[in-house]
């Protein structure tokens, strides 16, 4: 499995060497050693997550209070997707910065996304399956959001895509509004 940090710190893509065959292909999208390796440490895992979403579907920008924040493996076991991790880490020389990584299923690619970075992808492909390995349980009362479209992060979501949101999604603040409400985690 090859790695590689993203320009954002805290933020690491992994791709795994996929194995063919007459019959299909066998692949390890997460490997412990790899992992460990890669970042220093062993990853914890509390949850795992799935989404199934149409094409056009955007899930973020999201994130969790810190601490503890919520770390994110993440990959696309079915379809294809852009996924964008945004640097919401107030202090952060990387602030309001975001990288993006399409995942598929076909090289079975992921990224690591430590606490307190924002997630959000949208799907290229009908339907698209996302994959989490989440550091901690789900907790509503610690999600927040910002919102996917907001012109000041630019987010690169494909022009020729009808974007499909949530409410929620589509409601919450921008980047600006978030940090002068106090809701975003820091560095």
């Amino acid at each position: 499995m090859k790695y590689r940090e993203l320009s954002i710190s805290g933020a690491w893509a992994f791709e795994p060497t996929v194995f063919p065959d007459s019959r299909g292909v066998f692949v390890a999208p997460y490997q412990g050693p790899v992992f460990r390796e890669a970042l220093g440490f062993e990853l914890t895992t509390q949850q795992t997550n799935h989404s199934r979403s149409a094409r056009g579907v955007v899930r973020g920008v999201h994130f969790a209070d810190v601490p503890p924040g919520q770390a994110k493996y993440v990959y696309c076991p079915s379809g294809r997707l852009l996924d964008v991790i945004v640097d919401v880490r107030v202090g952060s020389p990387t602030f309001g910065q975001w990288e993006a990584v399409e995942l598929d299923s076909e090289r079975m690619n992921a990224v690591y996304l430590t606490e307190g970075l924002g997630h959000a992808f949208v799907a290229l492909a009908e339907p698209t399956v996302m994959a989490y390995l989440c550091s901690t349980p789900y907790n509503p009362k610690a999600e927040h959001g910002i919102s996917p479209l907001d012109p000041a992060l630019g987010l690169p979501w494909p022009a020729d895509l009808e974007l499909i949101l949530s409410a929620k999604d589509r409601d919450a603040p921008t980047l600006a509004e978030a940090r002068d409400k106090g809701l975003l985690p820091r560095y």
